[in-house]
């Protein structure tokens, strides 16, 4: 499971001792180094830097250069997963930006704000609302521009036998018609609507729930589903299946990276490129206890089918893939929160035949991310714990892993006004000023491994929740992650473990709840159409807020000079009804309770008010702030000897997202 940006502050990961937790900032950056790059409407653009690449023996930079191009390599197959139209659309757009002179400046200009937005959310839909945005200038307009750029060269995306004229024709619906495929993931369409026929992603063709019926499903993560002559065929990603071409492109490149990796990455790698190759369940879990495993080597990979919040029935996987190296110095820390989980485990404060004995094999690291792609970027988690499958957590264990380098990005390419805007009281403020890093990295920190890495389900379920939650699987557990964090945050044990200096817990345990408060009236300003929330994150955070608001007193609703507060009114009240409501959400899932699940999201995690969106959307346009960020990744690139081995490999910044697009695009 991956925590994503922007929460309730600039998220933060990797533990610090409670000496450098007091301090409560970050440390100065480098000289004239940029972090903020650019806003495209309500979207930021931010870099990310890799501090300690260079310093990286030579052998874990050539690993991690080949783990980078097996990163790339397979960047379409989440463009083509999450809708079907997403890669002629993009061919589209990057031949008439590069195509561009002659073009009208007003209309390049927003052929170049919607192709921006295009490329941060991989297509036309919005990462956290999944509602489509269009382009804003004529068809005409549009349609000028494409064969101004047609005379100049470009090689745009027709059809055999087809005009530019007919391709633009048929094309219109996609820039211009937000009724068309309106929402990439719907999982809450209304009384009467199938889910699958309202979500416009790649992961179903021509099928709808009623279709699934008693289909078994032999490659549920990997495979898209369609419908053949009348019967289910499951078209599996893997060499010589959907997605060949860029699968074996993958594994040349793990292979290559093999011998270069520690004894243990290496057996893990061998056991990716095996799943790569037969596609089989078998093999996919052969690999997760491998990737598990493997606890000490100083560079790692995530690549493949992963996470399942695009699914409208979270089963799929969208394809991700991650390289990274261990930040040593911000490790320790949450080690150490690690080596407590049985503790933790033993005072969850739901039915004790649903926590676990015997916590095994959580392992926790602090990371600097060097690349990203597919579901992982350029919209970016700050936190992942994985593997997703519950039986291998069970049993062996599973990795989590806070993007250092990312959390700090973020935290630096964001303005402070944001945080002052919410806050009733000017202590809230200034505590929010000098602890929501802190606080906000310890939550990350906990919920990663202690609330992902904890519980145990009924054996009647065989290790699969998700089959019996279904849609509401994801946000449920996301839940369940943040109430063990919120829950845990005032413990004594914190103070114990060095993971917070005593003095300043009650403040950090402050900071966090009502940040957490404030968060579930500040993220209104995302979802900008519409009256409901898709994404899992923004649910379960919706969730939790309007749970304790109707069955505690910990939140107040206050108004002043026309404005609308969450105040955290008690802190007790609020661990307190994070315990309540954690214990049900454990139970809920332990026994695979769909109807409570779907009813508590129904009530209290969908829906809102417009005009309190409206409200919300309006005072952060007036600071000009952003809904969410994307982020710009490392450039790598190898030297060669003259016998064509690596000698090195230099690491740049592009410092703009359009040049990066464009380069991985081949352009």
């Amino acid at each position: 499971m991956a925590m994503e940006t922007g929460q309730n502050t600039p998220p933060a990961g990797g533990a610090k001792p409670a000496a450098a937790l007091a301090e409560g900032a970050l440390q100065p950056p480098p000289p004239g180094r940029k972090y903020l790059l650019e806003r495209v409407d309500d979207a930021a653009v931010a870099q990310v830097y890799v501090d300690g690449f260079e310093a990286l023996p030579l052998d874990q930079k050539v690993l991690i250069w080949h783990l980078y191009q097996a990163a790339l390599a397979g960047r379409d197959i989440f463009y083509d997963q999450r809708y079907a139209h997403n890669l002629e659309m993009r061919d589209v757009l990057e031949e008439i930006v590069t195509h561009a002179e002659g073009i009208p400046a007003g209309t390049l200009a927003e052929i170049l704000r919607y192709t921006k937005l295009f490329w941060l959310n991989t297509g036309p839909y919005n990462n956290l609302t999944a509602r489509k945005f269009v382009l804003k200038c004529s068809p005409a307009a549009f349609a000028e521009a494409a064969a101004i750029a047609s005379r100049n060269g470009a090689r745009l995306p027709a059809r055999p036998g087809e005009s530019l004229e007919d391709m633009l024709a048929r094309m219109q619906p996609l820039f211009f018609d937000p009724a068309v495929d309106p929402i990439v993931t719907n999982k809450t369409p209304g009384p009467g609507k199938d889910i699958l026929a309202a979500s416009a992603g790649n992961l179903y063709v021509d099928i709808t729930m009623a279709d699934l019926g008693n289909f078994e499903e032999r490659y549920s993560l990997n495979s898209r589903l369609v419908k053949r002559d009348g019967a289910l065929v499951e078209e599996v990603c893997r060499v010589g299946g959907r997605y060949d071409r860029e699968i074996r492109e993958i594994v040349r490149h793990l292979e290559a990276a093999v011998p270069y990796a520690t004894e243990s990455m290496a057996a893990a790698l061998k056991a990716l490129i095996a799943f790569y190759r037969t596609g089989e369940a078998a093999d996919r879990e052969a690999y997760d206890i491998a990737w598990v495993a493997d606890r000490e080597s100083p560079v790692d990979t995530i690549n493949g089918f992963v996470e399942v919040y695009m699914d409208p029935r979270g089963h799929k996987g969208a394809w991700e893939a991650l390289v990274y190296y261990v930040n040593r110095e911000k490790t320790e820390g949450i080690q150490r929160l690690a080596a407590a989980a049985q503790w933790f485990e033993d005072r969850m404060p739901w039915a004790p035949e649903y926590r676990k004995q015997g916590v095994t094999g959580i392992t926790a690291t602090a990371i600097d991310v060097v690349v990203e792609a597919g579901d992982s970027g350029p919209v970016t988690p700050v936190g992942i714990n994985l593997p997703n499958d519950q039986t291998i957590r069970e049993v062996y264990g599973s990795k989590s892993v806070l993007l250092t380098n990312i959390i700090e990005a973020y935290d630096r390419s964001t303005a402070p006004e944001f945080r002052r805007e919410f806050a009733w009281t000017d202590d809230e403020a200034a505590r929010a000023e000098r602890w929501s890093s802190v606080a906000g990295e310890l939550t990350t920190n906990m919920h990663e491994v202690i609330g992902h890495g904890s519980g145990r389900i009924s054996e009647r379920l065989r290790g699969n929740p998700q089959a019996v939650l279904k849609e509401q699987y994801s946000a449920l557990e996301e839940s369940r992650a943040d109430l063990v964090a919120l829950y845990f945050l005032p413990e004594p044990k914190l103070v114990e473990l060095g993971l917070v200096a005593a003095e300043d817990h009650d403040d950090i345990v402050l900071a966090e709840y009502e940040a957490y408060a404030r968060n579930a009236l500040a993220q209104l300003r995302r979802v900008r159409e519409g009256t409901q929330i898709e994404e899992d994150h923004m649910r379960n955070r919706q969730m939790i807020v309007g749970w304790l608001m109707a069955n505690s007193r910990a939140i107040d609703v206050r108004r002043r000079d026309g404005k609308t507060y969450y105040v955290m009114v008690d802190a007790r009240e609020f661990r307190a009804g994070a315990g309540r409501l954690l214990a049900e959400v454990q139970r809920i899932k332990a026994e695979g309770d769909y109807e409570a699940a779907r009813a508590l999201f129904e009530t209290y995690g969908v829906h809102f008010d417009p005009r309190l969106r409206d409200e919300v959307v309006e005072r952060v346009d007036r600071l000009n702030m952003p809904s969410y960020t994307g982020f710009v990744q490392p450039r790598l690139e190898a030297v060669h000897g003259a016998d064509g081995r690596v000698t090195d490999v230099r690491v740049s910044y592009p410092l703009d997202l359009t040049t990066q697009m464009l380069e991985y695009a081949g352009r």
